[in-house]
């Protein structure tokens, strides 16, 4: 209750939009209505915060995730309507967020729950960044001899699924055993270190925020009881922007022809072999819901699958933008 005088004032119209008795048709939103249960964080580092939350009843198209970054800036993060939790990287350390979830039907606000959060201090990061990782990945030398080695967990290759100038797409296989959760550690553009927490049932993480051109090595740990007991590495090159098709590029025609992500140029765009028989195809792209901040996109697909998506886009300052997606997923929510 405390949370709400406090509440960050992100778009200007967000008291008018949250409330659903004045925004929503009473003939159908009433017994329709989704419920948002409390937000609470599943865990915390000096750079990043894990945030979980239940739906009790019903279910939301999207949620939105609304913070004010540490230059006091809004963020928006758009989240999928089937998504219970959510990784906010790209913080300062030590620093108090106030973080606002929004569950959206039909591009409107239904419900909203807020949490107040403070960030680990730097000089607590204890995780061990690519010059000291051999020494705490090795499990025998610091679990319990008698457990760990029948229920010993195990990954399987890193390796990159997606490029772009500011951001990789990772993905990884558990072949044997499972894991709580994930720790993927790397150093930035600056060479500060980062950690990015990961929920011990994904299998794929986007890392955003990188320099274009710029080449990262990635570490990603395995980690049962709070230990780490197995570690996967890789590196990337991110892409070059030059890359990124010009702002004004029709997006129908874009889909239409079915043009490749840029950072995908080891791959013949007409590979004469197997194209003609193999070639997916993406069907019409079309607009599901506009927000102040936000619109929500959607596509089919017409023939054979795709491994991914990515969209791009220029944002208000004209940066190029680039958004991985799933290759089962046919929408999305973008800021």
């Amino acid at each position: 209750a405390a949370e709400e005088p406090e509440e960050l004032p992100l778009p200007s119209e967000e008291p008018q939009q949250e409330k659903p008795q004045t925004e929503a048709p009473p003939s159908e939103a009433t017994p329709a209505r989704a419920v948002l249960e409390e937000l609470r964080v599943s865990s915390i580092t000096p750079s990043s915060v894990g945030l979980q939350w239940t739906v009790p009843k019903g279910s939301f198209d999207s949620f939105m995730l609304q913070y004010r970054d540490a230059q006091g800036q809004p963020q928006a993060l758009p989240i999928d309507g089937g998504s219970r939790s959510v990784t906010v990287s790209g913080l300062s350390p030590s620093r108090r967020y106030r973080f606002h979830l929004y569950g959206l039907q039909g591009g409107k606000r239904i419900d909203r729950v807020s949490i107040d959060i403070v960030t680990g201090e730097a000089e607590g990061q204890r995780e061990p960044l690519p010059s000291e990782e051999p020494q705490e990945e090795k499990p025998g030398t610091e679990s319990p001899t008698s457990e760990a080695l029948p229920a010993r967990a195990v990954l399987g290759e890193l390796r990159v699924s997606g490029v772009t100038p500011n951001s990789v797409q990772l993905q990884w296989s558990v072949p044997e055993g499972s894991f709580d959760s994930f720790t993927l550690q790397y150093r930035d553009a600056q060479g500060q270190p980062q950690a990015l927490p990961i929920d011990g049932g994904s299998h794929s993480v986007m890392v955003p925020g990188l320099s274009p051109s710029r080449r990262y090595r990635f570490h990603l740990y395995g980690i049962q009881d709070r230990k780490k007991i197995d570690h996967v590495s890789t590196e990337a090159v991110t892409g070059d922007p030059e890359d990124l098709p010009p702002s004004s590029v029709d997006p129908t025609h874009e889909a239409s022809t079915t043009e490749a992500p840029p950072a995908e140029d080891h791959q013949p765009e007409h590979p004469p072999s197997e194209a003609p028989s193999a070639r997916a195809v993406l069907g019409e792209l079309k607009v599901s819901s506009v927000g102040p901040n936000s619109v929500g996109l959607q596509w089919s697909v017409r023939e054979g699958p795709f491994d991914s998506f990515m969209l791009q886009y220029r944002d208000a300052q004209g940066q190029p933008q680039a958004l991985p997606i799933d290759g089962g997923s046919r929408s999305v929510v973008g800021p």
